[in-house]
């Protein structure tokens, strides 16, 4: 009876040998390679995306950092009534300048050399190069000297390879006088009505004020706010009811912000409109939300023990969280940053709320001047008829592109310094 019922109660050892289970292992391993082709496959498709548009960016973006050129030879004894470089140094170099009267000297020597239309060849901006040159050498002035200047914005897009019939007879008429070259202005610049005048520096740094503002503010009020509600609060409805509208502000449209903003701090507090001190203030209210949220599950995943440990020798509370549990929540509190950072940078809805989308054509010197933003810029250069500023939106992209890169590098290094310390 004892065999029997033993026999009974143990399982049937498994035959690995047979048919049945020979197809069982066949099918998983069949599906296991399955699942290993798709995802590899939806890397590759990922990665083609990706590749391409770059591929894109760069191709077009790359010709927004050259300019097609035409040379102009200036008599500068002949045209400035002798002039001498002494005239032009010191504090009122500028002014002085200006007193010279640049932009006829340049537009009659594009007469001399090119025929009474042959201004109609250059940028209108073009003969600003030629003061700035002045203004960096004076020595210039007692000399012929030759300047390679910024032709008009179609016969630059036509000689690019993108142009019509009848400004591709200018550039075959001109021949070899036409060259490529470096377009300082891009990088050096704000925004202009010329395509070839247009600049980026002004929206770069407008973007690195902004940044700064919205960092310093949503770092360390999102840290604190974490830190106090997985370690301080009392777990009631108040603190759940807190929890549920951080993780809802997480999830809304951007576009309510900027009505936030716009609401708050231009309508009540009358700060001044269009200034990247209302933009990081804007910007910090939607970044805050991800900034606590990671930060609670870094200071969450801390274990216990470390906090025991350090009470056990004598740690005070806070101690145990600004010794301890901080600097090991640190690097996961940082890779929400790092998110929070990144999609604000990329922001362009609220800011167009607070009127973020003005025309800036001088850099801003503060956090209350009148500025703009690169998503903003690249905005409002897609927008434009011209067909010159399309490669100047690519170009912008780039550079927006290379700012993000270069904030995520800076903010992965010091996660992983801080995942080295401890």
């Amino acid at each position: 009876m004892n065999n029997q019922a033993t026999s009974k109660i143990d399982p049937t050892p498994t035959d690995w040998s047979g048919d049945v289970m020979q197809r069982r292992i066949k099918q998983r391993y069949a599906a296991e390679r399955r699942f290993k082709a798709l995802g590899l496959g939806a890397i590759l498709l990922s990665a083609s995306f990706l590749l391409f548009l770059l591929v894109v960016m760069v191709g077009n973006g790359f010709r927004g950092f050259t300019q097609t050129e035409l040379p102009v030879e200036i008599d500068f004894p002949a045209l400035t009534n002798g002039a001498q470089p002494a005239q032009f140094e010191g504090p009122d170099a500028e002014s002085r300048i200006r007193s010279l009267g640049v932009q006829d000297i340049v537009n009659g020597s594009i007469e001399i050399q090119y025929g009474n239309d042959g201004t109609d060849l250059f940028s209108a901006g073009a003969w600003t190069s030629v003061q700035s040159a002045i203004l960096k050498n004076p020595s210039v002035l007692i000399e012929k000297t030759t300047f390679y200047l910024p032709v008009e914005s179609e016969l630059d897009v036509a000689y690019k390879g993108s142009g019509n019939p009848e400004v591709e007879k200018k550039i075959t008429e001109l021949g070899d006088q036409l060259s490529t070259g470096f377009n300082g202005n891009f990088m050096g610049n704000s925004d202009a009505t010329d395509p070839m005048q247009v600049g980026i520096w002004g929206a770069l740094k407008g973007s690195l004020i902004t940044m700064f503002i919205t960092l310093a503010l949503a770092f360390p009020i999102g840290v604190a706010a974490a830190l106090y509600l997985e370690e301080y609060a009392p777990k009631n409805r108040y603190t759940d009811l807190i929890e549920v509208s951080i993780n809802n502000l997480a999830a809304v449209p951007s576009i309510i912000f900027g009505l936030l903003g716009l609401a708050v701090f231009l309508n009540i507090f009358g700060l001044p409109r269009s200034a990247a001190l209302v933009g990081g203030l804007t910007l910090a209210l939607m970044t805050m939300p991800v900034i606590v949220i990671s930060g609670r599950n870094a200071v969450k995943s801390v274990p216990p023990s470390i906090r025991e440990a350090a009470l056990g020798i004598g740690a005070s509370p806070i101690q145990v969280v600004f010794h301890h549990v901080l600097p090991l929540a640190l690097p996961g509190i940082l890779t929400g940053t790092i998110i929070g950072m990144a999609r604000a940078l990329g922001e362009t809805a609220p800011l167009l709320m607070i009127g973020m989308r003005a025309f800036i054509a001088k850099p801003p010197d503060g956090i209350t001047d009148p500025s703009t933003v690169l998503p903003v810029q690249i905005f409002l250069w897609s927008d434009e008829v011209n067909r010159g500023f399309v490669e100047k939106t690519s170009a912008a992209i780039i550079v927006l592109l290379v700012f993000l890169l270069t904030m995520n590098a800076v903010a992965i290094y010091l996660r992983n310094r801080f995942e080295t310390r401890w």
